[in-house]
C-alpha cells in the first residue's frame, strides 16, 4: 500500500533478523497478538535460518483472523543485513515508525510461482514509474529497465533513456525489442515463459 499498489490482504509478512534476542521479541509480540501457529514448522531459529516461513493466525479483537507470516531468509533475496541497510522507514500519524523493504527488494521477494504475485509486481513498478518518471535518479532508471513488465512503459523508458537502455541490454536482452518500439515483440518474448510456467503448474 505504501508503494502505491494497494491490495486487500489479511496477511502481514515480516522479514526478521534470525537471532536469539530477536526471537524473544517476536514471541512477545505474537503473545500480544494472541497469535497461534497454523502450520509447520514451529517458530525456531533453525527453521528460519534454513529459509522456512512460519505462519500464525491472530486472535486479538483488533486483528481477528489476521495471518502473520514470518521469515528471515528468502530465495533470490539478499541477507537481512543488506535488506535492513536499504529499508524504507515511514512514520504513521501517531508517531509509530515502520521499517519496510525497499521497493527493489520487495519486488525480488515477490518473484514466486504464485499467479497473484506477478500482477502485484507489475503494479508496484508502474506506481513507482508514474511517481518518479519526470526526474528519475540512476537507481530508479536501472530498476525500471531491469524489472518493468508493462510493454508500453518499457518502450517509453527505452526511448527517453537510450544510453541507459543499451547498457542494460546485456542483463536483459528483451530491451532490444523495447528500443525498437515493438509491443508485439515484447509480448511474444514473454508468452513462452508464461506458457511454460502454466504447464509446470498443471503437471504438479
Amino acid at each position: 500500500m505504501f508503494y502505491g499498489a494497494a491490495e486487500f490482504s489479511r496477511v502481514t509478512a515480516l522479514a526478521i533478523l534470525a537471532d536469539a534476542k530477536n526471537l524473544v521479541r517476536l514471541r512477545r509480540a505474537l503473545v500480544d497478538l494472541q497469535a497461534k501457529p497454523i502450520a509447520v514448522p514451529s517458530c525456531q531459529l533453525q527453521f528460519l535460518r534454513r529459509g522456512h516461513a512460519v505462519h500464525f493466525r491472530c486472535q486479538h479483537p483488533e486483528a481477528p483472523r489476521m495471518r502473520v507470516d514470518v521469515m528471515s531468509k528468502m530465495r533470490g533475496v539478499d541477507a537481512f543485513s543488506s535488506l535492513w541497510k536499504r529499508r524504507t522507514t515511514i512514520a504513521l500519524p501517531d508517531g509509530t515508525r515502520c521499517d519496510l523493504m525497499s521497493l527493489p527488494d520487495l519486488v525480488q521477494a515477490k518473484k514466486t510461482q504464485r499467479d497473484k504475485d506477478w500482477p502485484m509486481i507489475r503494479r508496484l513498478i508502474e506506481a513507482n514509474y508514474f511517481e518518479n518518471y519526470k526526474k528519475p535518479n540512476k537507481s530508479q532508471l536501472e530498476f525500471w529497465l531491469c524489472e518493468m513488465r508493462t510493454p508500453q512503459l518499457l518502450i517509453e523508458v527505452a526511448k527517453n533513456y537510450p544510453a541507459a537502455c543499451k547498457r542494460a541490454v546485456v542483463r536483459r536482452p528483451l530491451l532490444e525489442f523495447a528500443m525498437n518500439g515493438s509491443v508485439k515483440e515484447l509480448q511474444r518474448y514473454w508468452s513462452p515463459l508464461r506458457k511454460e510456467l502454466e504447464k509446470l503448474r498443471h503437471a504438479r
